[in-house]
């Protein structure tokens, strides 16, 4: 059984964007989730930086045989929402008052008032803390058996959904003087771009005209490339940061996804790891709840963490070489631009990239 704070029409009303690895992609397949992945996402096969006024593209599949999925973060849950409810199995949307008891014994509960207003108690042998950066689940561990690493950023993402058509096949990456900006896509009539900005800019300073006037410098080149414009639909401003909390288990509590660790987006990496962390901790709960029984809750963290840390330099690594920090010195933004001329010029800085952000295969 599952509890979400949040109704199931808000959270499918959440516009996010969301790249699969093409392991994520092939999970939601051959698990029965939903094959919509393959019929309504979009492969691509490689990205392009935007770096010294010239576009330089990663093709993946020459490089690594794989693939990414452009599909939104809302889509994979509708499937997972469609097959659980398939499948009958019972999820509360929009409860309050949740409470998370007795997670350091055998016999832990939650409790929560549903959206008609009873109130449940739920009894389990384990509890699954998947309720985010912001939830309450992390900090049930006790402080002085827990480590947190962290790293913030002097930066943010000024993200805009646009109705236009797409103003690229894939994904571009630009790195610029004037800083970074991404250009996404969502459908071929509504698109999703970011821009870095300063974290404290509020998103109704930026009128329309502003807004594309930003995206248009940053992707600018010898090429002539422009982004076609649009009205925009939605404005915000993106914080990000590095995080990890150790261990992903204390007592009967398990901790997945951004609960347990978060990514900056550059990587394009959080979805895929909270995907994993819960392959992963269902393999073991299997193992666990049968004849192993909880020794097998042993391997859940190493599996996991070995992956998250990956993650963690790849999307952190991505983030300082494409974004400009404040106050750079002329010679930090040289030296920038050698980087990514030795990641672009040679198969292997080339092929470094693709695997990471193709992802690794599940033992690894």
């Amino acid at each position: 059984m599952a509890v979400d704070l949040r109704t199931r029409a808000e959270i499918a009303g959440t516009h996010r964007a969301g790249i699969l690895e093409a392991g994520a992609a092939r999970d939601l397949v051959e698990t029965g989730v939903s094959d919509r992945v393959l019929r309504e996402g979009h492969e691509h096969g490689g990205t392009e930086l935007r770096f010294g006024g010239r576009a330089h593209r990663i093709d993946f599949r020459e490089l690594v045989g794989a693939s990414v999925w452009l599909y939104p973060q809302t889509e994979v849950f509708a499937d997972l929402a469609d097959a659980r409810e398939r499948d009958g199995g019972t999820v509360h949307f929009g409860v309050r008052g949740t409470e998370v008891l007795d997670v350091a014994t055998d016999r832990p509960r939650v409790r929560f008032t549903a959206a008609d207003g009873t109130r449940h108690e739920l009894r389990a042998r384990y509890v699954v803390g998947a309720d985010g950066s912001r939830g309450t689940c992390r900090g049930l561990v006790p402080a002085a058996l827990r480590t947190r690493y962290g790293a913030e950023y002097p930066f943010a993402w000024f993200g805009v959904l646009a109705q236009a058509p797409p103003s690229a096949p894939e994904l571009v990456y630009a790195h610029s003087e004037h800083g970074f900006a991404l250009v996404s896509r969502r459908t071929a009539t509504v698109q999703r771009m970011y821009f870095q900005c300063d974290p404290r800019e509020r998103p109704e300073d930026w009128p329309d005209e502003r807004i594309w006037a930003t995206l248009q410098a940053r992707v600018a080149g010898r090429d002539g490339f422009r982004l076609v414009e649009g009205p925009v639909l939605e404005r915000t401003v993106l914080r990000f940061r590095s995080f990890v909390q150790e261990p992903m288990r204390w007592g009967a509590l398990l901790l997945a996804g951004d609960a347990a660790h978060t990514v900056p987006p550059t990587g394009a990496r959080g979805l895929n790891l909270a995907l994993h962390d819960v392959k992963v901790l269902a393999g073991v709960l299997l193992r666990a709840l049968g004849a192993e029984g909880e020794p097998a809750l042993a391997d859940y963290q190493p599996q996991a963490l070995r992956r998250v840390w990956r993650a963690q330099h790849f999307s952190s690594w991505m983030t300082r070489l494409l974004h400009t920090a404040p106050g750079a010195s002329p010679f930090e933004l040289r030296r920038q631009l050698g980087e990514l001329d030795g990641v672009v010029g040679t198969r292997a800085g080339r092929a470094y990239l693709a695997e990471q952000y193709t992802g690794w295969p599940s033992a690894a």
